[in-house]
């Protein structure tokens, strides 16, 4: 593994701003799955999850970060997300569920999804990345958030955010149509 030191330095500045959008994130999850985020939960996630794409098309648009071993250094344990997950579960209970169109291009149907297990999946992912990059290694964690970007939570991520601003488009457009006086 490399050093930190020796780490080039827009290496280190990516690693940095996204750990900087992880932590956002995963504290966004903590204030809503607590129900501490109250009405505002919604539009709180919309926004960390839009960001958390932007951090997810940098580390898919750059090259392939390609690391000095294949050994992935051992890491403090993972939290379980379980508690995150049932209570972003409840707090989201009327939006939890929705209809996800895997390939737009394919006569398959849409496949059901939860918001509560993207979010905490996508969480376990970034959380791991943080930990390599909380231990100095920041060349590791944008392998890690890279290579998990492209093959786990770039999709999750994706599909919350349709379904997130989904809601707030019905929110704000599917207003009562307002009767009009006879006569205007």
């Amino acid at each position: 593994m490399s050093e930190p030191m020796t780490e080039p330095r827009e290496d280190l500045e990516l690693a940095t701003d996204v750990a900087r959008d992880v932590r956002s994130f995963l504290e966004t999850l903590e204030l809503v799955a607590t129900g501490r985020a109250g009405a505002q939960a919604v539009a709180l996630l919309l926004l960390d999850v839009a960001q958390i794409c932007v951090a997810g098309a940098h580390l898919g648009a750059r090259t392939d970060v390609i690391l000095d071993s294949n050994v992935e250094p051992v890491l403090d344990p993972v939290p379980d997300l379980d508690k995150v997950r049932e209570g972003l579960a409840e707090q989201l209970d009327p939006i939890d569920g929705y209809a996800e169109v895997f390939d737009p291009y394919s006569d398959d149907p849409p496949v059901p999804y939860r918001l509560s297990d993207d979010l905490a999946d996508m969480a376990m992912d970034l959380f791991r990345g943080l930990l390599h990059y909380d231990a100095g290694r920041g060349r590791e964690a944008l392998w890690w958030w890279q290579f998990t970007y492209l093959n786990s939570w770039g999709g999750s991520a994706g599909a919350a955010l349709r379904a997130l601003q989904s809601v707030v488009a019905h929110v704000r457009l599917d207003a009562a149509p307002e009767e009009v006086p006879e006569g205007v």
